[in-house]
């Protein structure tokens, strides 16, 4: 069995409130790391001052920083930053370890996790989209022969080949994803009788462990980030009344890579063209409203911010109770629960049906003897 690699989490504090904020995204930060199969040894945040365009990181701090991953003997780095190639390759040279940013860190999760058509193809696009620009680095061995006799413009003309493999690749897989998406949208007007839930929100909020409750799927469960990538959809059929459908999609997060978004945007869609939107919330996480509002610029970045959308405030046997309290007061609509207890299945369902039912009122058949009262009776209603 392969050792786990050790990893040190870097963070950067911005202002000079900010460092409840910082540890906060450093906490999840680690848990995208244990989620990538890495063990977190240790953690630096540098806390105010100006960023280094060289390293992100002040000169001080990088040495700082060397001396932590040698003494903790680890073997990568993480940066809740994004990162340049150039950064990246000045932090390799002076630490003498791995350096990985979120981003890159968050697309090897989605690369691990990839199972369906769909989402490999998602993510081999996304990940070759974010290689293109750092292409530089990966030919540092031939930039080096730049120059020398025999030797002039081979890495350039190494670079550009690849670079040009990779635009047609990156056509490739655009085209192959435009027809998954039509054949999704085909399998999505089949399903349009049926009314749909979909469940959205911050990861590990506990969509999964909802999706199982309604309906006995069986999904996956995990207290990990990025453990559904795929759009699971299931028939909630409980009591033998009528049935709804369920679909279960991938979480949003703080700095979602664009090259995912855009990625995974019929994946996403597949959750916006609902009928209810059920946005999940962890009621336990001290992150609560950061969560909330990443959601919220997720759905309206979609353009269905708008949809009829039902708060639900999950893991409450986890959250203090005055925080239940003033949230009860702040959406007296949200409905609370704790997905891990079944006994939470009825109330939920209820809530469910209602929201269904106000958003997609049923048909109702008029006799024919009725029709001239049923015409009075919807004019009477327009005038008022």
């Amino acid at each position: 069995m392969s050792r786990l690699e050790r990893a040190v989490l870097v963070g950067l504090c911005r202002h000079r409130f900010g460092r409840i904020e910082v540890d906060e995204h450093l906490e999840e930060l680690g848990l995208l790391a244990d989620s990538a199969g890495a063990v977190v040894v240790g953690a630096l945040v540098q806390e105010r001052g100006p960023v280094h365009p060289g390293t992100l990181l002040r000169r001080g701090k990088v040495e700082e920083l060397a001396r932590l991953a040698h003494e903790l003997q680890a073997d990568l780095v993480i940066f809740d930053e994004d990162l340049s190639p150039a950064q990246i390759k000045n932090l390799e040279k002076d630490v003498e370890a791995k350096i990985l940013d979120r981003s890159g860190l968050i697309l090897d999760i989605f690369a691990r996790r990839a199972r369906t058509r769909e989402a490999r193809t998602q993510v081999e696009l996304a990940q070759l989209r974010y290689l293109l620009p750092r292409l530089t680095r990966q030919w540092s061995h031939l930039s080096r022969q730049v120059g020398g006799i025999g030797q002039r413009g081979v890495g350039e003309t190494q670079l550009e080949i690849d670079r040009r493999i990779i635009r047609r690749r990156i056509a490739r897989l655009a085209s192959d994803l435009k027809e998954i998406e039509k054949e999704r949208g085909e399998r999505r007007k089949r399903r349009s009788a049926v009314p749909r839930v979909a469940l959205i929100g911050y990861a590990n909020a506990g969509k999964s462990t909802i999706m199982n409750l309604l309906t006995g799927a069986g999904t996956r469960v995990e207290n990990r980030l990025f453990v559904t990538l795929d759009p699971l959809v299931r028939r909630c059929e409980r009591g033998g009344r009528a049935p709804f459908l369920v679909v279960d999609t991938v979480g949003f997060i703080r700095k979602l890579p664009h090259h995912l978004v855009a990625s995974f945007r019929s994946t996403l869609e597949e959750a916006a063209g609902a009928d209810l939107l059920v946005h999940v919330v962890d009621s336990s996480s001290v992150a609560l409203a950061d969560q909330m509002r990443s959601t919220r610029v997720a759905l309206d970045e979609l353009g269905h911010s708008d949809d009829p959308c039902l708060l639900a405030f999950n893991k409450i046997d986890r959250a203090p109770a005055g925080l239940l309290d003033r949230l009860a007061t702040e959406y007296p609509d949200a409905v609370f629960l704790s997905a891990i207890d079944p006994s939470q299945a009825d109330l939920l369902e209820t809530r469910l049906r209602a929201g269904l039912l106000a958003a997609r009122p049923a048909d109702a058949l008029v006799p024919t003897a009725a029709s001239i009262r049923t015409a009075w009776a919807l004019a009477r209603g327009s005038d008022s």
